[in-house]
């Protein structure tokens, strides 16, 4: 299944996804909090209520659908950095021999069909595409054996990077935290749906027509259930965080000369079995 949150009347909805069809599912969502984390608390109970809601159900036009990130205030936003080798060495460092995980926050995210936008403390805004993988259960101490029991499901991330910024410090959090940077959705594709561990998966980053990163996910450093086993040996992780898995070679910054995004350019973040999140670009 695919699960979407949006926004009608003002008030924040629950909807399924079948096809470019969004159904409102909000009533049998309500039974389980209302909201998406509450949908993933309740498990295979709650997906079976919003199936049979779904059914014969009138949708509207995914277009016509005003859309929020899948998540809009996600407990944790993890991101795993320089987790491809080939970006790693783009960027003339050595692959990562433990995860180098940062933090974004809420305020950060924008979903499909929103501008991303290009701060105008920077020109040196770059794209970064990634697969997200969403926490279905609390845990703590996760074997790799038993890490992909964790996934919920998986969406899609634009990690907007303002590389300045971003390099200004040791530490990443400034240039990784612009509002309206962080790309997040369409929805979430629910775990029985993708490939396990979503392991020899293409991604594929495209900008205004051009595509700039092509990738599989078998080239991750830390693949999915080495990342969970590596997370909970720090941190209980709960229903509804999410874990941007990194992105591949390709950026911006790297490539002679550089390629940072422009207002007008058009992002789409692909990944085969996921789906397409798309974003323009706008200025501040």
């Amino acid at each position: 299944m695919r699960f979407v949150t949006f926004q009608d009347g003002g008030a924040e909805k629950i909807g399924v996804r079948q096809g470019d069809t969004i159904i409102d599912v909000s009533a049998a969502a309500a039974a389980f909090g209302g909201d998406m984390i509450g949908v993933i608390k309740g498990g295979d109970a709650a997906k079976a209520a919003l199936a049979k809601a779904a059914e014969g159900g009138a949708g509207k036009p995914m277009a016509d659908v005003k859309l929020l990130p899948p998540i809009p205030n996600p407990g944790k936003i993890l991101c795993i950095g320089r987790n491809y080798a080939a970006h790693a060495a783009e960027g003339g460092a050595a692959p990562p021999t433990y995860p180098e995980v940062f933090v974004r926050f809420p305020s950060s995210l924008v979903a499909h069909g929103e501008p991303l936008v290009v701060p105008n403390a920077s020109d040196k805004f770059d794209f970064e595409g990634e697969l997200v993988l969403v926490i279905g259960k609390t845990g703590r101490h996760i074997s790799e054996a038993d890490a992909l029991s964790m996934v919920y499901g998986w969406s899609l991330f634009n990690d907007g990077s303002v590389r300045d910024y971003q390099r200004k410090a040791s530490q990443w959090t400034m240039g990784k935290n612009y509002d309206g940077t962080g790309g997040f959705g369409p929805d979430i594709v629910t775990a029985d749906e993708v490939s396990p561990g979503a392991m020899e998966l293409q991604l594929k980053t495209t900008v205004s027509g051009e595509v700039m990163q092509n990738a599989n996910t078998r080239d991750l450093l830390f693949p999915v259930a080495k990342m969970i086993y590596h997370l909970t040996e720090v941190m209980t992780l709960h229903a509804g965080d999410i874990i941007a898995t990194g992105t591949p070679e390709g950026v911006g910054y790297a490539r002679k000369p550089p390629r940072f995004l422009v207002a007008g350019d058009s992002v789409d973040v692909e990944v085969e079995q996921v789906g397409v999140l798309t974003n323009p670009v706008i200025h501040e």
